[in-house]
């Protein structure tokens, strides 16, 4: 790979001058910009990462943490940062942990050895992201995404799940509805928690009563969408309407209603979250709650530059605020 030493020998130039030319700082002549930059061309050159982030302590470059990959929730928050990365400038390398504590160690270490300008975190179970990497590099900017389990450590950007699940849960009510149950997610995670309470909430202010065993866990994978339907269908009295705490668990929910031979929209009314771009496509279309994935991702992006350009600045705490789409399955 050709250097600036062999650039300026080519060129029978000062390797300040290359610089000069390659930066465009300094007033260099036409005539020998132009021999310059025709042995650039000739020798293929290509300016060292490395070395101009040395020089400039930075790398361009954002580092970017999931615990979770199969749901596409997730693809499309990851979709939203990527986008604006390339809009601004940045690289973003991601890392998924799946959830092992260890993994993300590792993973956090090696985006720091690679020397990332900044780091956004979505996690999804409490105590996934270790709080020791806080008082390791408190000097490190970072965001974290759609929900944090510390406070005051860093900048947060959040769904305003206790208001998306209320919306959720009175909509079911206003469809009277009488008998609602719900498929909640992993009640260690604070946006299920959330959820609970708002759907909890919205049937109190209803009046209406939830029964037993019409709050069966979920973990927000498809999987336990159909194991949890399964359990409502299974009950004593089975409810006439479901809200899932996400579209993930409301496909899972599909599938359970159809190995039973039944419909959504038509049978018992299904609700979900997030609204996942196959929520539309799902038969019947799915209704939920919207969560603007994109702008979330971008957001990010945004507060995490901010972040590196006013690190004294005061920590923000930013919600995003959550709307119903009217579909056909409830």
């Amino acid at each position: 790979m050709a250097t600036m030493k062999d650039i300026a020998n080519y060129a029978k130039v000062s390797t300040s001058t290359v610089s000069h030319v390659i930066n465009n700082d300094r007033y260099v002549s036409p005539a020998i910009r132009s021999k310059v930059e025709a042995a650039i061309k000739q020798l293929n050159y290509t300016p060292s990462a490395i070395a101009r982030s040395l020089k400039s302590n930075k790398t361009f470059t954002i580092g970017m943490l999931v615990t979770t990959s199969n749901n596409p929730f997730y693809s499309e928050v990851v979709q939203g940062v990527e986008r604006s990365c390339y809009e601004l400038g940045y690289n973003l390398i991601l890392c998924n942990t799946e959830g092992d504590h260890q993994r993300m160690i590792n993973n956090i270490e090696h985006l720091l050895q690679k020397r990332v300008d900044g780091l956004l975190a979505m996690c999804t179970e409490t105590y996934s992201f270790p709080e020791q990497i806080f008082d390791r590099y408190p000097k490190l900017p970072m965001v974290m995404m759609d929900w944090t389990p510390f406070k005051g450590v860093c900048d947060t950007i959040q769904d305003n799940s206790f208001y998306g699940s209320m919306l959720a849960t009175q909509f079911l009510i206003k469809q009277n509805y009488k008998r609602i149950a719900c498929i909640t997610g992993p009640l260690n995670n604070t946006q299920a928690q959330s959820r609970l309470q708002g759907y909890r909430q919205a049937m109190q202010e209803g009046q209406l009563t939830i029964l037993e065993g019409y709050e069966a866990q979920g973990d927000f994978r498809f999987a336990s969408g159909i194991v949890a339907m399964q359990h409502l269908l299974e009950l004593l009295i089975p409810p006439q309407a479901v809200f899932c705490f996400n579209d993930a668990m409301a496909i899972g929910a599909y599938q359970a209603l159809y190995r039973n031979g039944l419909e959504a929209g038509k049978d018992i009314a299904i609700m979900g979250y997030d609204d996942i771009e196959i929520a539309q496509y799902m038969s019947p279309p799915l209704t939920t709650i919207h969560q603007p994935k994109v702008e979330l991702g971008q957001l990010a992006v945004e507060t995490l530059l901010n972040r590196l350009h006013h690190p004294y600045d005061k920590l923000h705490t930013l919600t995003l605020t959550p709307t119903l789409v009217k579909r056909l399955s409830a």
